[in-house]
């Protein structure tokens, strides 16, 4: 179990795609009080912890050799290995293209690249859908959060997991609506999903596809 205390009010369980619980709680709340809303809903945690083993993917050690497949946009693509490449990394819209000089740094590599799409793919999608939907925000970071793809902050600042960027053009775009609204709506109520559905009709089939496929998203 994962105690996140911060100046929130409230406090909220939520299972993580390992089947562990995350507990977001005030920071002067007794632990007696956070064990006892454990118990409360335990029916719940045991459902939705069954749901997370049912969908988690263990992660695989990635080679970083030619062949080896990588997620862009919903979309694997092969990755090539050139000994003699003088750039490290390039994606040519069919495959990625290795410089064999930096293999031992391929992995950080890979996701100084990954964070640099997520960053302009989320700026543009999210300038649009604000202008769209008539909502303004502070500013946009691209974080290395492992159990939200998106959060929006009380000051409205929206940050994004830089892994969303493996995920389908569509479920980004959901993502980014998704923390759009809270601008407006700060919790999940119905006017909530309202709000959501306007830009999204389908937003249901996205937030699916994040549960049953989001730990398939990894370096």
């Amino acid at each position: 179990m994962i105690i996140i205390r911060s100046k929130r009010k409230s406090l909220t369980l939520q299972i993580a795609p390992d089947s562990s619980i995350i507990v977001r709680a005030p920071e002067k709340i007794p632990e007696e009080i956070i064990h006892q809303a454990i118990q409360k809903k335990l029916p719940w945690i045991i459902k939705k912890q069954k749901l997370a083993r049912e969908r988690f993917v263990p992660v695989v050690k990635r080679e970083f050799a030619s062949g080896e497949t990588f997620l862009y946009l919903g979309e694997l693509y092969k990755l090539q290995v050139f000994l003699d490449a003088n750039d490290p990394l390039v994606f040519n819209g069919m495959e990625f293209k290795l410089s064999g000089r930096y293999l031992l740094n391929a992995k950080k590599i890979f996701e100084k690249w990954y964070r640099k799409q997520t960053k302009e793919i989320i700026n543009n999608r999210a300038k649009l859908y604000a202008e769209m939907a008539g909502l303004k925000y502070a500013r946009i970071s691209i974080t290395g959060a492992k159990s939200r793809w998106g959060s929006c902050s009380f000051k409205g600042n929206l940050n994004f997991s830089w892994k969303l960027i493996m995920a389908p053009q569509r479920v980004v775009d959901y993502v980014v609506i998704h923390e759009l609204v809270h601008l407006s709506e700060r919790n999940h109520s119905r006017r909530f999903w309202d709000k959501v559905s306007v830009f999204m009709p389908d937003y249901k089939n996205c937030r699916k596809w994040l549960k049953d496929n989001g730990g398939k998203l990894y370096l």
